[in-house]
């Protein structure tokens, strides 16, 4: 029987938001999953969660203004809760937890909020294991989560990422730039937006792309390349998110400034525009009901903080 941590018995993290700075979705595999290479990005909006391993039993919680009045369905299958039980699967510690999440993150929208929650119970329980799983191995542990899992856990704010996301390279953080995400109402499924870009590519090849990493360290060469494989489709289906696009695309265009961009976020249905300075009219110039969440992108990793 594994003994208690001597680490504590309780850490907290910010399980931050990240966005696609660039989106490739490539072959399908025979197994119906895609290959993917993206870069990741952290920002600095994002939830709050509490790991406490001198819990009686197992237990999660999920409160704050972002969740949906429709709630985040069974806990069985919260990506947070998923991870825990995996970590304890694949450790034999700990045998009973409590999580607690305040959530920040506009859920449904393709900022990751899930994977981030499940990326920071993996860092919180690794950090408060009395034998904490390498790098590697929680990279491993955190794949088969989802793809944006395995940069949720690492301790870089940026990385290249591909395969299906457990194929990470982590690069110097960016300058920190400004974020305006305008959230719709309304979600869409991956699985839909993979089912749609699978019937209109049919049996198509995605076109070679060769990156230099030393283009990956300034904003006016990732606007250049910024760009996200499921942008078409999705905005084909809803007219909000493609006049969204449009209008700050327009506006940036305007202001002249080369290194800001929007894009959609990871399969959607949010829209980031990411920029030099805030966007204080961001609102007006979407045309649609959406909420506006004004963050920055992130230039270092929030670090667990351990407790007795």
């Amino acid at each position: 029987m594994i003994a208690p941590s001597a680490r504590g018995s309780v850490a907290r993290a910010v399980a931050q938001a990240k966005v696609n700075l660039f989106l490739r979705i490539l072959a399908r595999e025979a197994t119906g999953y895609h290959q993917l290479e993206t870069l990741f990005c952290r920002l600095a909006l994002g939830d709050d969660v509490t790991v406490r391993t001198n819990a009686r039993g197992r237990a999660l919680d999920c409160a704050g203004d972002a969740i949906p009045a429709g709630g985040l369905g069974p806990v069985e299958q919260n990506l947070a809760w998923r991870a825990a039980t995996a970590y304890a699967a694949a450790t034999g510690w700990p045998n009973e937890w409590a999580i607690e999440i305040r959530k920040r993150i506009p859920v449904g929208g393709g900022l990751g909020g899930g994977s981030a929650d499940a990326g920071a119970v993996l860092r919180c329980l690794n950090a408060l294991a009395p034998l904490p799983l390498s790098p590697t191995a929680l990279v491993t542990l955190a794949a088969p989560l989802g793809a944006d899992v395995p940069f949720l856990t690492r301790e870089s704010p940026l990385a290249l990422a591909w395969g299906r996301g457990e194929r990470l390279l982590t690069l110097p953080a960016l300058p920190p730039r400004e974020v305006a995400l305008v959230c719709f109402p309304f979600g869409v499924a991956t699985r839909d937006a993979y089912e749609w870009l699978d019937a209109e590519r049919g049996e198509a090849v995605p076109e070679a792309c060769v990156h230099d990493l030393a283009r990956l360290g300034a904003w006016v060469d990732i606007a250049r390349i910024a760009r996200n494989d499921f942008e078409a489709v999705v905005a084909r289906r809803h007219a909000d998110i493609a006049r969204a696009l449009a209008s700050l695309r327009a506006s940036a265009s305007a202001e002249a400034d080369a290194a800001s961009f929007a894009l959609l976020a990871g399969s959607g249905s949010t829209v980031a525009f990411v920029s030099g300075r805030p966007l204080a009219n961001a609102a007006t110039l979407v045309d649609a009901p959406a909420r506006m969440v004004h963050t920055r992108t992130a230039d270092h990793v929030v670090e667990v903080e351990l407790s007795d």
